[in-house]
This record gives C-alpha cells, structure tokens and sequence, in this order.
C-alpha cells in the first residue's frame, strides 16, 4: 500500500530522538550504534476506550555507519539509485557551488537483533526511563532512544539517522580538513577519494574485493583512463 506524503511528515513530526548517543559518529572508523525505537501500538486506535491497556512496542537493533567518504556533486550524479528528480537537484547543486564542491556521503546499514521486536505492558515514558536507567548503568555510549510512529517505524528511524548525522558532521569535517582529504586535485578529485582508490587496487589484488567495484569507483569519478593500464595489469598479474 502507498504511504501519502501527508502520512509521512506525520510520522516525521511525531518521532522524537529521546537519547542520542553521547558519543559522535567516528570519522575514519565504523560507528555502531544500538537503538531502541519505542511506539504506541497501531492497533491501539481500534480498541474501545474502556478496555484499551497501555502498551509499548520494543524494536531494538543496530544502525552501523561506515566512515564518511568525501564526495563531489560530479561524483552523485553517477551513481546508481538515483531518479531523474535527485539529478535535477544535483545539477542545480552544481550552477551554484561547482561539480568538484567537496561534501561528505554517510552509508548506514540497519541490523536488527533477533528478539528486535517485543511488547510490554507499561506506558512509552516508563519503558523509556527504564531503558535509559539501563543504558546509563551500562555506560554505553553508543546507544538511542527514539519514540516513533508504530507503522511507519522505519521513517522514524529514519529521522534518527539524520539528526545522527547532523550531530556529528562538523566533527567529521574539522578531522578531515585536518588531515588534507578535502583538498582536491587537478582533476577534481579530493585526496580522500585517492586513497580510497588505492585501497580498493590493494584489496583486488589480495582477491578481498571484486574488480567490477574497483571499476565502478573510478568510473564514477571519471578516472578510469587515467588508472586503465594499471587495472588491466590486476589481470596480467603484473599490478605495480
């Protein structure tokens, strides 16, 4: 069934981050960051008054974010995924700052537990002092409380990450600037995004990464005539 946009910003104004992570997303590292995302039954809403319990679900998991990549608007607009609307953006992103304006591009990944998914028989403000006074015993500082919206949870989540992220962005640009990754080259191409292309020729040829995501990498940033010889020479075992 499709969820109209009037849903959706419904489910945006009505989740609340409860308890973000004390600790800031890394900026050359994976951050892994344990959720609790707390709602009101749906099915509450169905329920004659009179004989309504008041309950709360539990959805726990794991949201894992890889370190933040530097990218370039060039960059977006070839990679996959993307509708004609978000290249539209893309290209007015580009009249204003440039197609080499350096930005930072944050992969998440959600990971559910295997018991992700529980309901108990107490109201959501007490299941979510209870779940902090377990998090501050525990001195976890990698862990979020959030009270979202029961059928669309995963737009709650969503919200989440996003003011995750922007919680942590300044950080992440001030330690990259700090080691020169944000400086771009001749051809547009930022130094971060360089190393990486080297790490990835390092990985294909301990056979830890397929080549096809080496190719894709340059292809995206332009690169793979500049780089043919050396990827071919991966196939020749002669890679220098």
């Amino acid at each position: 069934m499709e969820i109209g946009d009037e849903r959706i910003r419904y489910a945006i104004d009505n989740t609340e981050v409860l308890r973000l992570p004390t600790q800031q997303l890394a900026t050359f590292g994976i951050t892994r960051v344990n959720y609790y995302l707390l709602t009101v039954p749906v099915y509450t809403e169905l329920v004659h008054p009179s004989s309504k319990k008041e309950e709360t679900i539990i959805r726990a998991g794991k949201v894992s974010a890889e370190r933040p990549r530097i990218v370039t608007p060039s960059y977006l607009l070839n990679l996959e995924g993307f509708g004609e609307n978000a290249r539209r953006y893309l290209e007015v992103v580009i009249k204003e700052y440039g197609p080499h304006a350096p930005g930072l591009f944050y992969n998440y990944k959600n990971e559910p537990r295997p018991e992700a998914l529980s309901i108990v028989s107490d109201p959501l403000p007490v299941v979510a002092g209870t779940l902090n006074e377990k998090i501050e015993k525990e001195g976890d500082m990698l862990a979020a409380i959030i009270k979202g919206v029961d059928d669309l949870w995963d737009v709650s989540l969503l919200k989440f990450i996003k003011e995750l992220t922007e919680g942590s962005i300044r950080s992440n640009i001030f330690e990259l600037g700090r080691r020169g990754l944000l400086n771009i080259d001749s051809a547009g191409v930022p130094m971060d995004a360089r190393l990486r292309i080297e790490e990835l020729f390092r990985q294909v040829e301990r056979g830890e990464t397929d080549p096809s995501m080496l190719k894709r990498e340059l292809d995206r940033w332009g690169l793979f005539h500049e780089y043919e010889d050396r990827f071919l020479s991966l196939f020749r075992g002669g890679s220098k």
